[in-house]
């Protein structure tokens, strides 16, 4: 059985990795990080407003939480040598410099969005860009609801990475655009819309002179971020010390079925 403590457990996302372990009866709850004042459901599990009074035996954490709290979460991790899946976007420099730290100490596995199908959208956009590089303007659009905190999303950033990756001559990655000048081919342009409870969309688009080519993704539920979260959880359990991400987790499942 793997304890499982959720950081942001009491958030949108949280809540939705406590509905989705309902079907991991592998994985129990044994607590998390959140607002203390909500009252959790049948109090199955406490909630904490630190780490401080949390001494309980965990086996994995998963983050949904902010990036204010990533360091402290690190700390905590590397202390207590428990596994890390780290879900929350937005990471300063200091916070993923950090990281670089913890992953010798403790497995982490961290990815700007856990969606299995986004990552196989990033395989696709990595091979167009190579085909399309010399006659195409490349462009990114996001979208999602109105609390969001950072712009671009994590998965925007991933997908213009995954663009440069495919190139010869990788592009200069910028948040929205001037309001005046021509497009800039040196430049991805990321466009980040904020509105409503939408739960995710992105889309990279490839526009040449007589022809578009569009390569999407739409997250129906937040049920897909956070089954991604427990798949991640059980693979990250009784790894080595390092850095994983969705890639790791691909190969895995590919492998199983060989």
């Amino acid at each position: 059985m793997i304890r499982l403590f959720i950081c942001g457990i009491t958030g949108a996302m949280g809540k939705n990795v406590v509905a989705q372990a309902k079907a991991f009866p592998e994985i129990e709850i044994v607590g998390g990080l959140g607002h203390v004042e909500i009252e959790r459901e049948n109090n199955q599990f406490k909630v904490f407003s630190n780490f401080e009074s949390v001494d309980f035996p965990i086996d994995c954490i998963i983050d949904f939480s902010t990036a204010s709290i990533v360091d402290d979460l690190l700390h905590f991790a590397q202390h207590h040598k428990i596994p890390v899946v780290l879900c929350t976007t937005g990471l300063t420099e200091k916070t993923l410099d950090h990281i670089e730290t913890a992953k010798l100490q403790i497995p982490i596995f961290k990815s700007g969005n856990m969606s299995l199908a986004i990552n196989l959208l990033m395989r696709l956009v990595k091979q167009a860009a190579s085909v399309l590089e010399n006659d195409f303007d490349i462009e990114i659009i996001e979208k999602h609801h109105n609390r969001k905190l950072d712009a671009p999303s994590g998965t925007a950033i991933m997908l213009a990475d995954a663009v440069n990756e495919g190139l010869q001559d990788p592009k200069i990655i910028e948040l929205g655009r001037s309001a005046h000048g021509s497009k800039d081919q040196s430049i991805i342009n990321v466009h980040s819309i904020r509105g409503g409870n939408i739960v995710g969309e992105h889309e990279v688009l490839f526009a040449g002179a007589e022809e578009l080519v569009t390569l999407s993704h739409s997250a129906l539920s937040r049920s897909v971020f956070a089954k991604g979260a427990l798949d991640a959880a059980k693979f990250l359990v009784g790894r080595t010390p390092g850095l994983y991400n969705m890639d790791d987790l691909v190969a895995q499942k590919l492998n199983s079925l060989l």
